[in-house]
């Protein structure tokens, strides 16, 4: 049950990092810049522990899959841009999959 913890601090660690990478301008901008390296360095530590009993590929399919539902949904509400229909419909298939993979695939030892 541990990696699933770890599996969704990892996931929450990367999209805090991924929001402050837009807002760091480049590294422009010290506060976002400290929260995309701390926040990338969390997710990588908490990706690793998952990986302990997470098999590699199923970690990292619900990481990412998740991450990028979730970034291109901040991305939305935070930064006012627009998701045309088959962007829409790609970050759905891309939830679904994630779902597929935590529902009823035997490889994710849950």
């Amino acid at each position: 049950m541990h990696a699933w913890l770890y599996l969704s601090l990892a996931i929450l660690a990367e999209v805090i990092a991924t929001s402050a990478l837009k807002a760091s301008q480049g590294f422009t901008q010290l506060v976002p810049a400290v929260v995309v390296i701390a926040g990338y360095g969390t997710a990588f530590y908490c990706l690793s522990l998952a990986l302990r009993s997470v098999p590699l590929g199923i970690a990292y399919a619900i990481w990412s899959g998740a991450g990028t539902a979730l970034i291109a949904f901040i991305g939305v509400v935070l930064y006012r841009q627009k998701l045309d229909p088959a962007a829409m419909l790609g970050i759905g298939l891309i939830v679904a999959g994630v779902l597929v993979l935590n529902l009823f695939s035997k490889s994710a030892a849950h």
